[in-house]
């Protein structure tokens, strides 16, 4: 049975914990998503994770039911990211050595599903995105 306390706290949280139905709704959860990342970073054991987690499904959830995927290969996401975050051939060791990363982005090697998942994680969008 739910205690008194339990039932208090979600309605307090329910305010801005929901599955969004509209773009305005889907927006106000990806500000909230956004600023926790600012305050939990890479702590995992942070007491606000769990929700980064829940926020993360909850976007996705949207995302796949009323954004439809780009088609683009990966290279060009990839490429598209690094510019974004304004990052350099050696931000991104997850891939492997710079001469991988290299041949990575010149087209002379395909992402492998590891690399894709890390790039995933990395980036907070669907390991399809890099498949």
């Amino acid at each position: 049975m739910l205690q008194p306390q339990v039932i208090q706290n979600f309605e307090q949280t329910a305010k801005f914990l929901f599955v969004p139905t509209s773009e305005e709704e889907y927006n106000q959860l990806i500000g909230l998503l956004d600023e926790l990342t600012d305050m939990v970073r890479d702590d995992e054991s942070h007491p606000l994770a769990n929700l980064m987690d829940v926020l993360g499904v909850l976007i996705e959830t949207y995302e796949n039911e009323h954004i439809p995927a780009p088609i683009s290969d990966p290279i060009s996401v990839l490429k598209h990211f690094m510019e974004e975050y304004d990052l350099k051939q050696k931000d991104l060791s997850e891939l492997g050595s710079q001469g991988v990363v290299s041949e990575i982005l010149n087209g002379k090697r395909a992402l492998n599903l590891r690399q894709a998942r890390a790039l995933s994680e990395r980036f907070h969008v669907p390991v399809s995105v890099f498949i």
